[in-house]
């Protein structure tokens, strides 16, 4: 080959890498819209990677046509590509505020299955092209290939360490699609002399650059005002972390936590979730000085602790450390909390409470689970065998703890195999579910190795909503919501316990949740 020849080969291996980048990022970027948006990551992630790589497939069979113009038909891949898939997030953000209900998975789905197809496309045609230039066949279909899956986990890498936390979702699309574009510019250029109609080829990039830079800085407002839509009261906070999306709305005195779309409090009631999670089982307790909050990070259960007297220490694991700075830095979040974070009796750990507890030798004279609720496989693990053994293991001997586990009214089945799961590590369960407006009926397991006398329970502080009568309501259970689930054979249902092996909490919290 000569020196030319080499500087293209060159150039397509770079391509070759640069957009397989570009794909993957696009690919795990569909998992996690659908995720967010659609819910049950692992279902999401499923289907998007199986429609992204069997359009993988289709484009591949579809790129045998393509036997002339091979440089024309990467290039047009491209500005496809890249205007199909910058638009995704967007346009996906924008279906789920207007269109009707179940139109933005089937949008979804679509996108993915199209940008793998392209996808699919892209490959083989930049190793006709290297064969073409005179790049032996085995060596240029080897060398696309190593730069192809070298560019596939450095995409990964990117996406998960820097694009999502730092760009969000709309803007790494654009940008993907920017680069997407830029590639298909640069082999525009290089291969100038043998493309016909360049003027034709390189207005049209132009043309559609306009638009995706256009979204690159526009894009992240307006489907902000799109995402508006999905909750009812006026966004003051809205922020894409490592780990989740956090968003901040207030209406009137009305201050309301969502993480990944799910409502965490309203501080027009939350005090009656936060007194039933810290003051119940601290009712049975005449002295609590060691105390871990698995969650929490809004703060607003540290608060509630710090009334007692002779308190020593309050342990507070949440994953995400852009919940505490909010929870520190907001004002609307600092009223709530008083600042307990920044007590000096409070200590925060940033890590998974699974891990915390493994790794961990403190023992607690009360343990409160606050955590979102199981429904993804990531979270599920918070609420399985191996999980409340290890949370058992670090309460002292006569330590007690008490974990909110989702609604018995709207999830009766996921409420009572969380109660079976806890007793399968050995600890005795006593269940109470309060009416909380935002969220509805809400239900909590308290568990203690020793027998409680539940009719000793005395309130060492003031509060809005519990009282020591109320305690004892709030365990009566109507028959709709009891034990007792009925199939549809009449039979009452035997419960399993979640475990890490045989996952079945998921499925069920998907199923019950999908009508309200």
């Amino acid at each position: 080959m000569n020196e030319k020849q080499i500087r293209q080969s060159k150039l397509i291996y770079w391509a070759s890498g640069i957009v397989s980048i570009c794909g993957l990022i696009f690919e795990v970027l569909f998992g996690a819209l659908g995720s967010y948006i659609l819910g049950d990551g692992v279902k999401q992630y499923t289907l998007t990677i199986s429609l992204f790589l069997t359009g993988m497939g289709v484009g591949a069979s579809l790129s045998e046509r393509v036997t002339r113009n091979l440089v024309v038909a990467f290039i047009w891949t491209e500005f496809m590509v890249a205007i199909i898939g910058g638009f995704s997030s967007f346009l996906m953000f924008g279906m789920t505020a207007f269109a009707p209900s179940g139109s933005d998975a089937l949008f979804l789905y679509l996108i993915t299955f199209t940008v793998g197809a392209l996808t699919g496309i892209e490959l083989p045609v930049l190793i006709r092209k290297a064969n073409d230039i005179g790049v032996e066949l085995n060596k240029s279909t080897a060398r696309v290939l190593f730069s192809d899956y070298a560019g596939g986990l450095i995409g990964g890498l990117l996406f998960a360490f820097y694009l999502r936390p730092e760009m969000g979702m709309v803007k790494t699309a654009f940008f993907v699609g920017v680069i997407n574009l830029a590639v298909a510019l640069l082999v525009l250029f290089y291969f100038k002399q043998e493309i016909k109609r360049f003027s034709v080829h390189l207005g049209s990039g132009i043309f559609i650059g306009v638009l995706l830079i256009s979204g690159l800085f526009f894009g992240e407002e307006l489907a902000f005002s799109f995402e508006q839509k999905l909750y009812k009261d006026p966004v003051l906070h809205m922020e894409d972390t490592a780990y989740q999306k956090i968003v901040l709305t207030k209406d009137q005195e009305d201050v309301r936590l969502f993480l990944d779309g799910a409502l965490q409090f309203s501080s027009i009631d939350e005090h009656r979730y936060h007194e039933t999670l810290v003051h119940l089982p601290l009712a049975y307790k005449s002295e609590v000085r060691d105390v871990l909050i698995l969650g929490g990070g809004d703060g607003i259960a540290a608060k509630e602790l710090l009334e007692y007297q002779g308190l020593d220490s309050v342990t507070v694991v949440d994953l995400d450390p852009a919940v505490v700075e909010l929870a520190n830095e907001n004002p609307h979040l600092r009223k709530l909390n008083e600042g307990a974070l920044e007590d000096p009796l409070v200590e925060v750990f940033h890590e998974d409470a699974f891990k915390y507890l493994e790794e961990s030798e403190e023992r607690y004279d009360a343990v409160l689970v606050d955590l979102p609720d199981p429904n993804n496989e990531s979270l599920n693990k918070l609420y399985t065998k191996e999980f409340y053994s290890l949370v058992r293991n670090h309460m002292k001997p006569d330590g007690i703890m008490m974990a909110q586990a989702t609604s018995p009214v709207f999830a009766t089945e996921v409420y009572w195999t969380i109660d079976e799961t806890i007793q399968a590590t050995g600890m005795n369960t006593y269940n109470y579910h309060v009416d909380v407006p935002s969220f509805g009926n809400w239900g909590f397991v308290m568990a203690s190795r020793k027998d409680i006398d539940t009719e000793e329970a005395t309130i060492r502080t003031d509060t809005e909503f519990l009282t020591e009568e109320v305690i004892s309501a709030l365990a009566v259970f109507g028959k709709d919501e009891d034990r007792e689930i009925i199939n549809s054979d009449g039979q009452v249902k035997n419960l399993e316990p979640n475990t890490l092996i045989h996952p079945n909490l998921v499925q069920k919290y998907e199923k019950a949740w999908e009508h309200y």
